[in-house]
């Protein structure tokens, strides 16, 4: 038995498992696990492009949108593509009417002298600390040197005239043009200011333009078409009750297998292979990055629950060939103590210990039989439930997570949970039953 023990533990598909319930546990502990707004809190705005865009474009905006929040002091901030003409903005600790117009402006910067515009966003090298004095407020920053001599060239001879400067077409600052910048000599230092009705709105005004200007523009008009909020506090009951949930299912499950099979050796061993299978999905969605979030762990729950149905469909069949194993060994032991009856004084080797090695080598083989129909049925059962899963992946990636694109977790953690389990944990879970019935 010891030797068979070593031998278990010498299977490449254990040294697989337990290597990757390493890594698995490793990523968990230095990358974390990205959960969903349902379950830490905060808000959620969903943001509409004018038109479809391709896959540049769209990386373009959610770069700028990223870089908006990250610069205005949003740290805990996901922004994720939704199709290809929505995204997705999921922020955390900050009032959605806090970012409201950074995420939902175009932020397209011009400064105009008449009806010459002598600078963009592009020219834009460096946006410095903004400053507010009363209801004043001043964004400086710096331009590159191209720029900073077309607007010589254009400002030249036009001192005290106003430079007009928008954003997003919507007049922002007027200041009159320096006599020193109308000498037609170059200067890379510009600032934009106004005023507001308090200092309060002047600090705001001033912190949403400075951020808007150290992230460009973005490459199309956007529109805010949904706003949702969880609190932090529903979003704990949520992974508490998921939790208490998990553990209630586990309790259930070892109830189950033991008035079932009437053996405790069987329990332990099916949750270890959920807790197993249940680590391996956190894992990848740790190294991933992926969200889980209420639709994900009904998707674990779901490819878990798939899990302990197989690891029953391998038991059933590995006992059923027992059980014929052993009446087909008491048939033939009767048969042969009829036939011994006639043949006294036998002696040798074989005498005493008959055909024990090729009985267990039978049975070995017969519960390999029994073990390989058994996956026939669980590949089979598989390879459906993935068909199932994969429209509404598909959906949930190219069109968007919205309507029952918002499934996507469940169909993604549903289908990789399943993946693991085929080809990681369940045939652990046979090698195992191999051992405990194989050489009895």
């Amino acid at each position: 038995m010891n030797q068979s023990i070593i031998d278990f533990f010498k299977d490449y598909r254990v040294i697989i498992l337990i290597i990757l319930l390493i890594g698995s546990v490793a990523s968990i502990s230095i990358f974390g696990i990205q959960e969903g707004l349902d379950l830490k809190g905060g808000s959620q705005i969903q943001i509409h492009l004018e038109k479809p865009v391709d896959q540049s474009t769209m990386n373009t905006v959610t770069s700028v949108l990223d870089k908006r929040l990250n610069a205005f002091g949003v740290k805990d901030v996901q922004v994720r593509p939704s199709g290809d003409q929505d995204v997705i903005v999921d922020i955390a600790g900050v009032k959605p009417d806090e970012v409201v117009n950074l995420v939902g402006t175009p932020g397209k910067f011009e400064a105009k002298i008449g009806n010459d515009t002598v600078l963009v966003g592009s020219d834009i090298t460096t946006v410095k600390t903004y400053s507010v004095e009363g209801n004043t407020w001043h964004v400086p920053f710096t331009i590159t040197t191209d720029a900073a001599n077309k607007f010589a060239q254009l400002a030249n001879g036009k001192a005290n005239q106003p430079v007009n400067m928008y954003l997003d077409g919507n007049l922002v600052s007027s200041p009159q043009l320096d006599p020193g910048l109308a000498n037609g000599v170059a200067s890379t230092d510009v600032e934009i200011s106004g005023s507001e009705n308090s200092s309060a709105q002047a600090q705001q005004q001033a912190k949403n333009i400075q951020t808007i200007l150290q992230s460009g523009s973005l490459p199309v008009s956007v529109q805010i078409t949904g706003i949702s909020s969880v609190a932090a506090t529903l979003g704990d009951q949520f992974k508490n009750g998921a939790l208490i949930a998990g553990f209630m299912a586990l309790i259930v499950i070892s109830v189950i297998v033991f008035i079932r099979y009437r053996d405790p050796k069987l329990v332990l061993p099916i949750i270890f292979t959920s807790v197993a299978e249940l680590i391996l999905i956190l894992g990848v969605a740790s190294v991933i990055r992926w969200n889980i979030d209420l639709a994900a762990i009904a998707g674990i729950l779901a490819a878990i629950g798939t899990g302990v149905d197989d690891q029953i469909i391998i038991t059933d069949e590995v006992l059923k060939g027992n059980k014929e194993l052993k009446k087909e060994s008491t048939n033939k032991t009767r048969k042969s103590k009829k036939t011994k009856k006639g043949k006294k004084g036998k002696k040798g080797k074989n005498a005493k210990t008959g055909d024990r090695p090729v009985k267990i080598s039978k049975r070995i083989t017969g519960f390999r039989v029994r073990i390989r129909s058994a996956f026939f049925i669980i590949y089979a059962s598989a390879a459906t439930l993935i068909a199932a899963m994969l429209p509404i992946a598909y959906i949930g990636f190219t069109r968007g997570t919205t309507g029952i694109g918002v499934l996507v977790g469940f169909a993604f953690t549903t289908i990789i949970g399943v993946l693991i389990g085929i080809f990681i944990t369940r045939p652990v879970y046979a090698k195992f039953i191999e051992l405990l019935y194989g050489n009895k």
